[in-house]
């Protein structure tokens, strides 16, 4: 953030400004006090905050008056407007039906040939997203930004039906002007061509020349949850669509953590590179991937594409079973968390994760230090420089307890560590677009891929070596002995964290 806020100077002239202002300004006054009473009653009697959001909010509004209030307001519910409310109920509405779903196939249905992890693993899933895990699935990792860009253009100039993108963020860089360009050459082919890209992560190209073309080109170019200040009245405007999702004639699909930009990120070119990992897809999971494009398709223009869905996808012999994981702000409470917190729990060896914004619940905390506590080796990987500093803080406040409890901590230094990864004792994978910090728990709407083969895991397990052969490794004695300055500013972050 390159704008910067004095709240105290902000404070002080709207208590001089209610001073001048006499018996209007103890109105004003009385008026927030009142507000801010009825908040934290709404606050309490709210089930689905979690105690640290309840805590964090109410002391907000206590220790601030008036501002913590219009802060509050803003970006305190978790409001995705009633329009769009309305058209989630339709869109659910129309997509419960067994054939609509991957696992509608009951030659795709896989369940009863998962182990006991995998079955604890995939119900708790399935009840997240509502996405069974299905047999029958291709799936190739990628690691490398250029080499997934090659590959989807190929992927698009090949296509006959559709193609369907949806992406957090759409630069009009090399790369995004290469699948843009891509995606007309397929519209003059009769392809239909659909792009959903965040109104807030994609803001710069939604207003490119690059887009215009799209446009022009026959590509269908719609903002998902774009953000005004009409809107900030009946929504909350930092519930965002994080999803990266690419789906190509029904069968194929991509999905992970890299947007659509090189790894050079021109919009902040010195943390780059920025290193991810993506998944494609062939097979039964391509049609729960693209479930989720249509809902958000959905949701912000009002346009059913559900007749996209209806075909059953093709199983690949020799294929895995695999299940999509999505969360969002209209999914129940703590979903997200709770899947992480039972990956944790079901290692019986060894659970890596690699995140590049580790701000987690101190649930997510405690299970992560009670594996190591119990001889599990767990290794958490980040970034040694991130983008964020204030984020950077507060998950440096969370490094003691885990280390003390033997859970090793990497800071990798090849750049930008953007990959969002877990390995279960090298049988089970997930890569996603979830960050593990709160905005991505509790706000953002995510999606990813559970894989329960042990091909797989091994091969994003080498992945996450590659980035562990770059990274540091923290020193428990070194970090107990820092400056008590550095601890103060740290754990002063990580108690915004619920706020964050």
């Amino acid at each position: 953030m390159t704008d910067r806020f004095d709240h105290g100077n902000i404070m002080g002239e709207v208590l001089h400004l209610i001073d001048r202002h006499g018996l209007a300004g103890e109105l004003i006054l009385l008026g927030d006090f009142i507000l801010r009473l009825c908040l934290v009653i709404m606050i309490l009697a709210q089930q689905r905050r979690s105690p640290e959001s309840r805590i964090g909010w109410i002391l907000l509004l206590l220790g601030i008056p008036l501002l913590g209030t219009i802060i509050f307001l803003l970006v305190g519910e978790t409001r995705l407007g009633r329009l769009r409310i309305r058209r989630h109920r339709r869109i659910l509405e129309a997509l419960d039906r067994p054939d609509i779903h991957a696992d509608g196939d009951p030659d795709a249905r896989a369940h009863s040939e998962l182990d006991r992890r995998g079955s604890h693993l995939a119900r708790l899933a399935e009840q997240i997203s509502g996405g069974a895990p299905v047999r029958g699935n291709s799936l190739e990792l990628f690691g490398d930004t250029d080499e997934v860009i090659s590959r989807m253009e190929a992927d698009i100039d090949g296509a006959t039906e559709h193609c369907h993108f949806l992406f957090y963020i759409w630069l009009d860089d090399k790369a995004g002007t290469r699948i843009g360009e891509a995606l007309m050459r397929a519209a003059s082919r009769g392809v239909e061509c659909r792009v959903l890209v965040d109104g807030v992560g994609s803001k710069v190209f939604l207003k490119s020349s690059l887009c215009r073309h799209m446009r022009s080109g026959g590509v269908r170019v719609q903002a998902a949850l774009p953000a005004n200040a009409l809107r900030a009245i009946f929504a909350r405007l930092d519930l965002r669509n994080h999803r990266k999702i690419a789906v190509i004639d029904r069968e194929l699909a991509w999905t992970g953590s890299q947007n659509l930009a090189e790894a050079s990120f021109a919009p902040k070119p010195k943390y780059a590179p920025w290193v991810d990992c993506v998944v494609r897809i062939e097979g039964p999971v391509a049609k729960e991937l693209h479930l989720l494009f249509v809902e958000g398709w959905y949701l912000d223009t009002d346009e059913s594409l559900v007749d996209f869905l209806r075909e059953s996808v093709p199983l690949r012999e020799d294929g895995v079973i695999a299940q999509v994981v999505a969360s969002g702000p209209n999914f129940r409470n703590q979903a997200a968390t709770q899947l992480i917190q039972s990956c944790i729990h079901e290692a019986d060896r060894e659970i890596v994760l690699t995140t590049p914004y580790f701000v987690p619940d101190t649930a997510t905390i405690v299970n992560l230090a009670t594996a190591g506590r119990r001889g599990i080796d767990v290794t958490v990987v980040v970034p040694k420089r991130n983008d964020s500093h204030l984020v950077a803080l507060a998950s440096r406040a969370n490094y003691a307890p885990l280390l003390n409890a033997g859970v090793k901590i990497l800071e990798f230094e090849g750049g930008l560590l953007h990959a969002k990864t877990i390995t279960i004792d090298r049988q089970v994978g997930l890569v996603t677009s979830s960050n593990l910090d709160r905005r991505s728990f509790d706000l953002n709407f995510e999606a990813g891929v559970l894989v329960f083969d042990s091909d797989f895991a091994s091969n994003l397990r080498f992945l996450q070596q590659s980035y562990m052969d770059r990274s540091v490794k923290v020193s428990r004695d070194e970090w107990n002995r820092r400056h008590w300055a550095r601890t103060v500013v740290e754990n002063a972050a990580g108690l915004l964290s619920p706020l964050l």
